[in-house]
Order: structure tokens, then sequence, then C-alpha cells
């Protein structure tokens, strides 16, 4: 059995961090709080002197969970660090260090659902109603922000790693680096396509020929995911009443107003880089409402005909 000395911890460490960017191409970002989720767990072990790191039973989980609980941590943060232990002791267990994992049996704490209200038409409308009258490039490239994340559903950090040779303006149709490195193409509307060729002539008056970021700002530099943020924000809270208004609304917004247009749940995942059915099952519950109108003015049993 394998057991870590401080500096033998931090070498079997970065070797867990390489594995998930190299082999199972997790971004940076998720690779370093995976590691920042074990650490923290060795030092729950020093502290409560408990065993060392590849000794533990589930035991020793049940009580970081306590721990984490006690604290005040929420259940949906929890089960995010457990998670990053799974896969610790899962890659100990690949690489022939442990002879169990002793996670296997360790199954999520159950999390209440928030319901992610969609904006509605309406709200979405009225804003991209401006593109038709917008002029300067901050209003223009704003506004194409919005429209790119509406009718395409592409996360926040996809649409920041846009490059210009992620448009084809000719096929119209626009190349998306999803997780895990995968590539998607997604169809790009008419009006988006007018809107683009709007932002590429105003960008090109601001813009060095070496930058590739599609988007940019006012500095001509890629965008970063406050600047995506606070764009949606401003314009939204004119217009809607909802607590929450961000990127991922607008992809909650793509997905719900499809799924109410008919849209095959099929092809929704592919527009939005699921790897399964169930993560776009989430948003079939906002087209319920629209469901439920259809059912209670057509079935002959119902009391509002």
């Amino acid at each position: 059995m394998v057991t870590f000395t401080s500096s033998g911890f931090f070498m079997e460490l970065k070797l867990f961090t390489d594995y998930l960017l190299l082999e199972r191409h997790y971004s940076q970002h998720t690779a370093l709080a995976y590691e920042a989720d074990v650490m923290q767990f060795m030092r729950y072990l020093e502290i409560e002197e408990s065993a060392e790191l590849l000794q533990i039973d589930y035991n020793d989980i049940r009580g970081f969970v306590t721990e984490l609980l006690d604290e005040h941590i929420t259940a949906k943060t929890v089960n995010r660090k457990v998670a990053s232990l799974k896969a610790f002791y899962k890659f100990q267990r690949k690489v022939g260090a442990i002879d169990f994992n002793p996670l296997a049996v360790h199954k999520s704490i159950k999390v209440a659902k928030k319901v992610q209200i969609p904006f509605s038409k309406d709200e979405v409308r009225t804003i991209l109603e401006q593109s038709k009258v917008a002029s300067g490039f901050n209003e223009v490239r704003n506004l194409i922000i919005i429209e790119i994340l509406y009718t395409t559903g592409i996360r926040r950090k996809e649409l920041i790693d846009l490059k210009l040779y992620s448009v084809n303006t000719y096929e119209s149709v626009i190349t998306v680096l999803g997780k895990r490195n995968k590539e998607r193409k997604i169809p790009m509307l008419g009006s988006l396509a007018s809107s683009m060729q709007k932002y590429l002539e105003l960008r090109a008056q601001i813009v060095s020929q070496t930058e590739q970021s599609l988007l940019v700002t006012d500095n001509g530099v890629s965008l970063y995911p406050s600047f995506v943020y606070r764009v949606i924000n401003s314009y939204f809270a004119g217009v809607s009443q909802k607590v929450k208004t961000s990127p991922h609304i607008l992809r909650h917004s793509f997905a719900t107003h499809l799924l109410d247009a008919g849209a095959d749940l099929n092809s929704v995942k592919e527009l939005l880089g699921h790897a399964s059915l169930a993560s776009t099952q989430v948003y079939t519950h906002a087209s319920m409402a629209t469901l439920k109108g259809v059912y209670a003015s057509a079935h002959p049993r119902s009391s509002v005909k």
C-alpha cells in the first residue's frame, strides 16, 4: 500500500491533475478545482489525525461530509467536492496505488432542484429589435453577444472562445468548441448572419489583424466572463423583472423556446452540446406550462372549454 509523504503527496497530486488535463481533457479551471478539493480533504485528515490519504475508509469520507454540512456548505457544493475525491481515488485505483475506491458505494446528497425561469419571447424580442438601429461598435457588439447566446444556445465560455474562423458566413454555420474539446456545428439564422456582417465591419476598424477572438472589448482584446455577464444584466434589467438575468438564462431560454415550439429533444440535445438526454431534460419542465395550456384548451373534458 502506498502512503504519502508531504513531497510525495504533491507529486501524486500533480500526476492526478495532469491526468485530468491530458487524458480526460478537463478544463484547467475544473482540474484546479478538483485539486483544491483533494487538498482540503487532506487538511481535514491531518486535523482529525485520521488515516493517511491512501489508507482511508468510507467512515473518513462520511466524517468529512458531515463537517462540511455542519459548516453550512450547500449540498450541491458538498457533492462537487466528493465527486473530486471520487475521481482522485478512481485514478489511484487505476495506477495501482490502492486496491479499492473508498467512495465506490457513496451516493450523492439529494439537492432540491431550482427552477430556472427563462426570458419570455417578448423580452428577448424587445432587446434584439434594437439591433436594427444599432450603430456604434459597443452597441452592435453588445447586442450580437445577446443574439448569439439566444439563437445558438452556446455557453458563456464557448462564446468567449469563438474565433474569427469559427464563423462561416457562406454556409451560415458557427463551429463551437465545447466541453472536453468536443466540436459541434450550429446553424446560423439569417438575422444573426446579417448582424454578424455588421459587427465584423465595425470590428475591423478597431482590432489588430493578429487578434483572432471573434468578440472583443472596447480595447480590442478578447472578452472575459464578468464582461459578458454585465452586458446581459444591463440589457435585461430594463425589460425583465426576473431575479436572475445571466448568460445561462439565455441558454435556458433558447432550449425552452425550441421545445415549446415542438423541437425534438434529441435535436436540442445536439445543439446544446449535451453528452446525454438527461442533461437536456432539465429544460422540459419549463415547457410543461405550454403543454398544460394546450391540453386544457383542447381536451373534451377540460373545464376551460
